[in-house]
């Protein structure tokens, strides 16, 4: 038996924290269940990163929709700067308290992928990204992850059931394993050629026994023009300075009249890493960098009581909105009562009274999105 929540229990409230609980049965037993605004805002980024990208929000209307709720939002996919209020819930306490808990780890953890996984295709400036790291985390997580990597900006990502829910191929080469039961990288190549469909490209992995620049120059003479790319993987423990290696197998095969081949780079890559090796690497396969991303610490606060502004300490009271700029992440926050005007409002309206104000946007929709904003941002 799996060690996760089903989605009833989800749905239910059973993930929460306790005191969420025991306030629920508090304010049932005192009459107490006013109309609430609940916000929800990140008041830094992790590694103090300039941007950050938000996600999540799909999840969070599903979870509530059909609930006497209102939801209000920046778009999925918004690039964001701290201090905004990203989202605000409104309605009766009791019909969304006891969904803080999950309410904060729907959005902080998928902001937190999407976000690392939009910093390290800014840091490839157009090359490919792929998504290798659902193996680094729960299985029950690998849609998650994935279709956060891709709203985040990578062109693919490795497992079969998120190509399936994205309705996108899975990516893949050789695995090591392949090679060693086969014996040989030649050989295993060759049979992957043969064997799997013609549609998926033929890159085969060169660090498995031998020398990188010799094993690329033996496998792509044995292709014959049938080799799409190489990919480097190769462990920390022979790596050595890795952008020399590539140089190396790059400079080996161009000389032999390979310089069509692409060079694909995996291993424990980081947004650093990618940007010393965009020299001479074509394509990347992420894993950790992006599966383990750092959540974006999202909290979910009451601004407004019974139509009045209130809040805890260190918060600032009242129901916001979010203002466009023509300035990149310069955006204006100002109260609600205040009617700015439609043409400058990002914050849009998602759930009345628990019903949706209309169709969500696609995950290939808010990956462009994403694309078009990340363009020209600074990474750090």
């Amino acid at each position: 038996m799996l060690r996760t929540a089903t989605e009833e229990e989800i749905r239910q409230g059973k993930v929460t924290d306790i005191y969420f609980e025991r306030s629920e049965k508090i304010l049932k037993a005192k009459k107490i269940n006013n109309t609430v605004k609940a916000e929800l805002s990140v008041r830094k980024f992790p590694g103090d990163i300039p941007w950050a990208v938000f996600s999540g929000l799909s999840d969070v209307v599903d979870l509530l929709k059909d609930k006497p709720l209102d939801i209000e939002a920046v778009p999925e996919g918004t690039v964001i700067s701290p201090n905004l209020p990203i989202m605000t819930i409104g309605g009766k306490y009791l019909d969304f308290g006891i969904f803080e808990t999950t309410i904060l780890g729907l959005i902080c953890q998928a902001s937190g992928i999407a976000t690392q996984a939009a910093r390290i295709v800014r840091a490839a400036e157009g090359r490919t990204v792929l998504a290798f790291g659902s193996r680094r985390m729960h299985p029950a997580l690998s849609p998650i992850i994935d279709r956060n990597a891709y709203i985040g900006g990578c062109a693919g990502l490795a497992t079969k059931l998120s190509g399936e829910l994205l309705g996108i191929p899975a990516s893949g080469t050789i695995p090591h394993a392949l090679i060693l039961l086969m014996g040989n990288t030649v050989e295993a190549t060759k049979a992957f050629d043969k064997i799997i469909e013609k549609k998926v490209p033929r890159i085969t992995l060169i660090d498995t026994f031998n020398d990188e620049k010799f094993e690329a120059i033996n496998v792509a003479q044995s292709m014959k023009g049938k080799l799409y790319g190489v990919r480097l993987d190769t462990p920390s423990s022979r790596r050595g300075n890795f952008l020399e290696i590539m140089k190396e197998v790059r400079w080996e095969l161009d000389i032999r009249g390979f310089k069509e081949l692409k060079l694909f780079a995996s291993g424990g890559l980081t947004v650093d890493d990618i940007i010393e090796l965009n020299e001479v690497v074509d394509a990347y396969g992420v894993g950790n960098a992006i599966s383990n991303a750092p959540v974006l610490d999202f909290s979910m606060d009451i601004v407004e009581i019974s139509g009045k502004p209130i809040a805890k300490r260190g918060k600032k009271s009242g129901h916001k909105v979010v203002l466009k700029s023509n300035q990149t992440l310069k955006y204006e926050t100002v109260l609600a009562s205040a009617k700015p005007p439609k043409s400058r409002m990002l914050t849009k309206t998602y759930l009345e009274q628990g019903k949706p104000t209309g169709k969500l946007p696609s995950d290939n929709t808010i990956r462009n999105y994403v694309l078009k904003q990340i363009s020209d941002l600074p990474l750090f």
